[in-house]
């Protein structure tokens, strides 16, 4: 995959710790397809650690036709499943395109609303785990200010059982 750097070190040459995604690079990571890929396009990226990523709410996306049509609120699922698919994006990239499912999500809390016309930057950082299972805080911002924040678990369903298995 080519990817854009965007961190520099101190010499000005470009370092690989930190990189850019458009769309189409977004797709080579995880398996989503439209409607359901969320991301518009990742910020910065850093295998395995942290991500941020960008997504447009639209007012014609599928979800506000039956969710609140009078005053169009985005669903609290479509904001974790956003979470989900960067920090399964971060996950992808520390394991070499390994597919991770959502097997968690723990103490997440609705700020604001988000409504049509909002941009949602998204922001992963792990906090636990190793080997097939990564734990990672999420945040959704709009203009500034605090939407979701919660804990996402993702797992790599070939490393063995999800969390909460015996």
């Amino acid at each position: 995959m080519r990817v854009r750097t965007r961190a520099t070190s101190a010499n000005g040459h470009a370092t690989a710790a930190s990189v850019a995604l458009t769309n189409d690079q977004i797709r080579t990571l995880i398996p989503h397809r439209w409607p359901m890929l969320l991301l518009d396009r990742i910020e910065s990226i850093e295998a395995g650690e942290r991500g941020v990523a960008i997504k447009n709410v639209a007012a014609t996306e599928l979800w506000f036709q039956g969710h609140f049509p009078e005053e169009a609120v985005l669903p609290g699922v479509v904001v974790i499943e956003a979470m989900a698919q960067l920090a399964g994006a971060v996950f992808a990239l520390a394991g070499a395109g390994r597919i991770s499912y959502l097997t968690g999500v723990r103490s997440m809390r609705f700020r604001r609303r988000i409504v049509p016309g909002d941009q949602i930057v998204l922001s992963a950082e792990r906090t636990a785990g190793a080997g097939g299972i990564g734990e990672y805080r999420v945040v959704a911002r709009v203009d500034d200010q605090v939407a979701a924040e919660g804990l996402i678990t993702i797992t790599d369903p070939a490393a063995g059982k999800p969390v909460g298995e015996a």
